[in-house]
Formats: structure tokens, C-alpha cells, sequence
């Protein structure tokens, strides 16, 4: 009898450890996004991913895709509509496209600077603008900062009459376009992995673009002018799968967010200390760095701000409140 019981605890414990070890199985998560590995964004990925696996004790195991390797923000929109991928860092300016609320980040000349753009990110109509993706599959958790957009030439830029019918690479959508066209110059779509090759070929003279992406893709190398122009923030937008999202408790759904929460305000931080690091480190490669007068782009700038304004209630909002973290 004392041999049988010891071996009904034996098995006890058998089925004990099997059930505990499945209780503790990683539920593997994929999460995209475009830019390399050296960007903030994918450091506030890391980040993200390495807490949720420490806070939900290794329920959640997410494994980041950088680079575009799962396709672009179009293909990555579909990843997570079908529920193939549960997180994605996509553009504001692709989910623009779909959304016409992002536009608002767009407005030239709304933000002095990164902290300033990070500031807004936590304005009722900021939130609001996350809340707008429901309806497109995904739910919107938070902003990931890049640079201040500047302008990167192989021809010295110094007003909007050096960029006179010059081919400028431009995020493909409207603001954008209406933007570099209202300053005289051709904007041109192209992935981040032509514009080396395109400027190299004269295919492109000039690229909008934020110091991360000069700096990690070596653009200096091709064009080695750089006009402090500053004239837009370029947040990525945090999002879930909605399909993956609706299944969750919502103590999972808590966690996220506030986790997601932490790597927002860190990455914030990061990208405030990262502008000067990488300025030094194209001035130390030996860029010619413009600092141009700005008063001629603001001029057209204050044109479609005020174009976007009137047409969308969420965009004019979001300005009003932006500007007056200004003051």
C-alpha cells in the first residue's frame, strides 16, 4: 500500500509539472516595423518586448522584425487585420492615408522640437487620433518618436528656391505632397532602400528625412548637405491586431498599455538626447550643416497648415492644443 501511494504522488507530481509547465508556456508574438535595427523605434520595441515578458512572467515571448523584413507599413496593416502579427510600429504618414486625423502630425512648423512633439503625443486629441484606428483593425497604443524632419541634399539647400523643381524623396501622401510642391520642388515615393542608390544616380537630389535614418542608413555618404529646415515631427504609431486584441482578459489588455506606456515616455527621452548625438556625429563625418533662415518655409508652411485645419475637426484640435504646449 506504502509503494502504491508513493506512486500516486509520483504521478501526481508528473501531471503537476506538465500542467504547470503548460500554464507557463510563452504565447510567441511578432512584432513589425520598417526602420533598422540602429532607429529608436526599434529600441523602444526591444524595450517593450523584453517588459512584457518580464511583467507578464513569460506568458508573452515577442520577437521583433525590423527592416521591413514582414513587408511594408501596407503589408503590415494586413498582418495585423488578419491577425498574422499582433504588433506593428507603423508610420503616422502611411496610417494617414487611412486615417485622415494623423495627417495632424504633419502640419508644418506645429513643433519646436522632439520634446515638444512628445508633449502633444498626450493630448485628447492625440488619443483620439489612436482611438480612430479601431475602425481599420488595430488599436492604437501610443507613439514612437523619430527626428525632426530636415532636408538632406547633394546641392547646398538654403531657401525653397534651391529646391526649385528638384526631385526631394517624400513620404507618398497628401500633406506631404502639397507641402514640397507649395515650395517649388518634385516629391518623389520612394522605399528607404532606393534613396541611396537614387541619389548616388541622380535619380533624387534631395530627401525629407530625420537625423535616425541619415545616421543608421549613412545617406551623408551619397548627399552631404543638410538643411536644419526642422520642419515636422515624424511619429510611429504603436498599434495590436484587433483581432488578436478583442481575445485578451482585460488584465492582459491593462498590461500592455501601461507597459507600452513606460517605452513611449522612455522613448520620448531617447530621441530628445539622440537629435544632438546624431548632429555631432554628421558634423564629425564632415556634412555641411545649413543653418538656413526659416522664415520663407514657415510662410508656406502657415498655408497648409491652415488647408488641413479647416477640413478636419480632430486635425484643427489637435493644433490648437499643440500650440498652446508652446506657450
Amino acid at each position: 500500500m506504502a509503494l502504491f501511494n508513493k506512486a500516486l504522488t509520483a504521478a501526481a507530481l508528473a501531471v503537476a509539472g506538465i500542467l504547470g509547465s503548460a500554464a507557463v508556456q510563452a504565447e510567441n508574438l511578432r512584432l513589425a516595423h520598417i526602420v533598422p535595427p540602429s532607429h529608436v523605434w526599434h529600441q523602444i520595441a526591444e524595450r517593450f518586448s523584453a517588459q512584457l515578458d518580464k511583467e507578464s512572467a513569460g506568458r508573452f515571448a515577442t520577437r521583433i522584425s525590423p527592416q521591413a523584413k514582414l513587408g511594408r507599413d501596407p503589408q503590415l496593416i494586413k498582418l495585423l487585420q488578419s491577425g498574422g502579427i499582433q504588433f506593428a510600429i507603423l508610420t503616422a504618414g502611411d496610417l494617414s492615408n487611412r486615417s485622415e486625423s494623423m495627417q495632424a502630425w504633419f502640419l508644418p512648423y506645429t513643433f519646436t522640437d522632439v520634446a515638444h512633439a512628445g508633449a502633444a503625443a498626450r493630448t485628447p486629441a492625440a488619443r483620439e487620433m489612436l482611438q480612430q484606428l479601431d475602425g481599420h483593425g488595430m488599436v492604437g497604443l501610443g507613439y514612437a518618436f523619430a527626428g525632426m524632419r530636415h532636408v538632406l541634399s547633394t546641392k547646398p539647400v538654403r531657401s525653397p528656391a534651391d529646391l526649385h523643381n528638384k526631385k526631394i524623396r517624400s513620404f507618398p501622401n497628401e500633406i506631404y505632397s502639397d507641402w514640397w510642391q507649395a515650395n517649388g520642388a518634385a516629391p518623389t515615393a520612394l522605399p528607404l532602400s532606393e534613396v541611396s542608390p537614387s541619389l548616388t544616380t541622380n535619380l533624387l537630389d534631395a530627401v525629407d528625412v530625420d537625423l535616425d535614418v541619415v545616421v543608421g542608413l549613412k545617406f551623408y555618404q551619397q548627399a552631404g548637405n543638410l538643411a536644419l529646415t526642422n520642419h515636422m515631427a515624424f511619429p510611429g504609431v504603436m498599434v495590436v491586431s484587433k483581432k488578436w486584441w478583442e481575445r485578451q482578459s482585460s488584465e492582459d489588455r491593462e498590461l500592455i498599455g501601461r507597459v507600452f506606456a513606460e517605452a513611449e515616455a522612455w522613448g520620448i527621452q531617447k530621441q530628445v538626447e539622440a537629435e544632438a548625438a546624431n548632429l555631432k556625429t554628421l558634423k564629425d563625418a564632415g556634412v555641411n550643416v545649413e543653418e538656413i533662415a526659416l522664415a520663407p518655409f514657415q510662410s508656406v508652411g502657415k498655408d497648409i497648415a491652415a488647408k488641413y485645419t479647416a477640413r478636419n475637426p480632430t486635425i484643427k484640435a489637435f493644433a490648437e492644443q499643440a500650440a498652446a504646449l508652446a506657450n
